[in-house]
């Protein structure tokens, strides 16, 4: 937990106190003020981005990637298969962090295929969270259309470069379902 989730989940234990001790000072009132707040600081602190920065993802055989439609950012039906398969694998590994990388094609100027990206990557982050993995273990990045999987300039290539990848945190990726180093 970092400093400033520390910070958050304080001033919450000494609201709920507070609002405890206002209340009539009743010990059931007061325990039930306190669990509220240790839910929503578990909350607020499971809903943010771990930090990437210095870190090594890597690809592991284990977490499929998922394509886009021309231009969106809204997940199909087997997009939404592909992520559950991979929520499942994620939860079984406790340890993982992931790195949501989100790619487009190379239609478009390079502040509009990172934004594409950043909301590709978002899409699939939000999906994650529905399933049930905490926010603190997934992070986001978009790469827009600077690391194409394919460079041949029609549909078929295009196709392929309009994705999302799910990657882990090297030091973690040992750890049970081997990864292949990707950078």
């Amino acid at each position: 937990m970092n400093i400033k989730q520390l910070g958050r989940t304080a001033i919450l234990t000494v609201l709920a106190a507070a609002l405890g001790a206002c209340a009539g000072g009743k010990k059931a009132e007061r325990e039930a003020a306190a669990a509220a707040a240790a839910a929503a600081a578990a909350r607020a602190a499971s809903s943010e981005e771990p930090r990437i920065q210095g870190s090594l993802y890597v690809e592991t055989s284990e977490l499929s990637s998922i394509r886009f439609d021309y231009d969106r950012d809204m997940l199909t039906q087997e997009a939404r298969a592909a992520l559950k398969r991979n929520a499942a694998v994620i939860k079984e590994n406790r340890s993982w962090e992931v790195l949501v990388e989100g790619h487009a094609d190379e239609r478009g100027t390079i502040p509009y295929n990172l934004a594409l990206g950043q909301k590709r990557a978002k899409a699939v982050r939000d999906y994650y969270l529905a399933l049930g993995i905490p926010g603190g273990r997934i992070a986001t990045l978009s790469l827009g259309k600077e690391k194409p999987e394919c460079a041949e300039a029609n549909e078929a290539c295009w196709e392929r470069n309009r994705r999302a990848l799910s990657k882990v945190k090297a030091a973690l990726a040992g750890k049970p379902g081997g990864a292949k180093r990707h950078e």
